[in-house]
């Protein structure tokens, strides 16, 4: 290898050392904490909350709540609103209970109410939404159409599977397990297995009985 080769060569690692080392120091100084939430304004940050860098779109923040001692991983998008700025009244839009955990890249995305408990965890790419599109004018294009808010609850302890979307509208019981990639609309009982799109029970806990396949005879009809 000539002087030439080796003198590239050795830019090279130092460049890829000092560009790791700085992502290093960008990933510990730029999480976002009660302590250090740095431009970030929340109605509500625990003590113990920690949104990972690089995070995603997040503004509205005056009307979001964290509790205390949730994790947030890099690129989460969590948002109340059309744009920053908007006035969405005096009550907080999307409110994130205490202990939970949300996955790389998900989508928070809050117009009216959405509601997640405590200790609920959410796997990477999921997407939560409390608005959809309207389409009933069928000469009207449908991004024109006023849009629909319908406020989504998340029960404590709930397990949300990568890449599941719940739709507005939506109400989790307790401990509610959602399978990756399912489409969740509706009202679903504390203690089920939900899967499928749309998502429909596929297990659910009945005391003194223990887990049972499919919904109860009372969900059929």
């Amino acid at each position: 290898m000539s002087v030439r080769s080796r003198s590239a060569d050795w830019l090279q690692r130092l460049a890829c050392g000092a560009v790791q080392r700085a992502w290093a120091l960008a990933e510990e100084y730029g999480r976002v904490s009660a302590a250090r939430p740095g431009r970030l304004r929340f109605a509500r940050i625990g003590d113990g909350v920690c949104i990972a860098f690089p995070p995603g779109a997040i503004f509205g923040e005056e009307y979001i709540e964290i509790g205390a001692g949730t994790l947030v991983a890099a690129q989460v998008s969590i948002s109340a609103g059309f744009l920053p700025g908007q006035d969405l009244g005096a009550a907080p839009v999307v409110t994130i209970g205490s202990r939970c955990s949300i996955g790389r890249g998900s989508h928070i995305v809050g117009h009216r109410s959405i509601a997640v408990g405590d200790d609920v965890f959410i796997a990477p790419y999921v997407y939560v939404t409390d608005q959809n599109h309207s389409y009933d004018t069928p000469r009207e294009p449908i991004g024109r159409q006023p849009p629909v808010n319908r406020p989504v609850v998340i029960g404590d302890g709930c397990w949300l599977g990568t890449g599941a979307i719940v739709l507005p509208g939506t109400r989790l019981g307790r401990n509610v397990t959602v399978a990756g990639g399912a489409v969740v609309r509706g009202e679903f009982p504390d203690h089920c297995v939900i899967a499928g799109v749309p998502a429909r029970i596929v297990r659910r806990y009945v005391p003194d009985r223990g887990w049972l396949p499919g919904p109860s005879t009372q969900e059929k009809t």
